[in-house]
């Protein structure tokens, strides 16, 4: 499997668009998108940062990453959406010891940015990855606690806020009884395994996992939302080690929320995904072999 995932990236530092026959491993389904490398792999691990347009946020977190010195444990990916606001731009990322930045040039939200990086970070080795927001939510001290917990066998790690540790400020009411009345128990009956914070995107997924044949995550089906509802029902309900860390998310006292999550349309698919995964509607119905 190892030998099939050793593609040939370029590692020059100056921007790349890959090939189809460079990228894909099998029939992979992974959307167009462009490679812009400013170092050398140097870590077992890496952190995957999905953002599209978060602004100040994403260089307020970049900062206090660099600040944490977390570029020294594992290596900084940007995997953004086609941000046109200049928050990725070069002069922001490099200073920050990102190492690469993924641009999403095909089509596809969240989840498509996540089998990006997905795809990008299983070819370049690494044994994990941690998954967190860019828009400076989440306490990025945290991420350490990730890496270990990778580090000690465990393939699939969800932040909480809501276990013992866990710290949540300013949570919008109406997002708080969403997942502790519908989301974390209907992914919870589905993966058989309890978990309290399901749509926390502070995350850790081991290499085993992600490749597993029976798990699939690149499929052109996980498009919005959904390959974070998938994953979590797969770990546990495949066997995977699986467990919670606590974790802290702080919304803002004023002002707009930093979200993407937006209009009745939205939320109303979000749910119809939300149960298609605890159900299993979205397990592959054939290996890729």
């Amino acid at each position: 499997m190892d030998e099939e995932l050793d593609l040939a990236f370029e590692r020059t530092g100056k921007r790349s668009e890959p090939s189809e026959s460079d990228l894909l491993h099998t029939s992979w389904q992974v959307p167009d998108f462009v490679i812009t490398e400013y170092a050398p792999k140097t870590a077992r691990y890496c952190i995957g940062i999905p953002v599209i347009n978060e602004g100040d946020r994403i260089q307020t977190q970049l900062k206090t990453m660099h600040q944490l010195g977390l570029h020294q444990l594992a290596d900084i990916v940007i995997a953004d959406g086609g941000s046109r606001d200049g928050s990725v731009s070069d002069a922001n990322l490099k200073p920050c010891h990102v190492r690469t930045l993924l641009t999403k040039t095909g089509s596809g939200k969240l989840s498509a940015q996540l089998r990006m990086f997905f795809a990008y970070a299983l070819t370049q080795g690494y044994e994990g990855v941690v998954i967190i927001d860019g828009n400076n939510k989440d306490g990025v001290d945290a991420i350490p606690a990730f890496l270990e917990a990778l580090s000690q066998g465990w393939d699939y790690v969800q932040g909480s806020r809501y276990i013992p540790g866990g710290i949540e400020e300013n949570t919008p009411l109406i997002r708080k009884l969403s997942v502790k009345l519908i989301h974390a128990p209907v992914i919870s009956l589905g993966a058989g395994f309890r978990y309290t914070d399901t749509t926390n995107g502070f995350r850790a997924l081991s290499r085993q996992f992600l490749i597993d044949e029976r798990v699939q995550p690149f499929r052109h089906i996980f498009d919005t939302y959904n390959l974070h509802y998938y994953l979590s029902v797969m770990a546990p309900q495949l066997g995977y080690r699986v467990k919670e860390i606590p974790v802290s998310r702080r919304y803002p006292n004023a002002g707009p929320t930093p979200s993407k999550i937006k209009g009745l349309k939205t939320h109303w698919s979000m749910l119809m995904q939300l149960f298609r995964a605890a159900l299993g509607g979205y397990r592959p119905t054939s290996h890729h072999r």
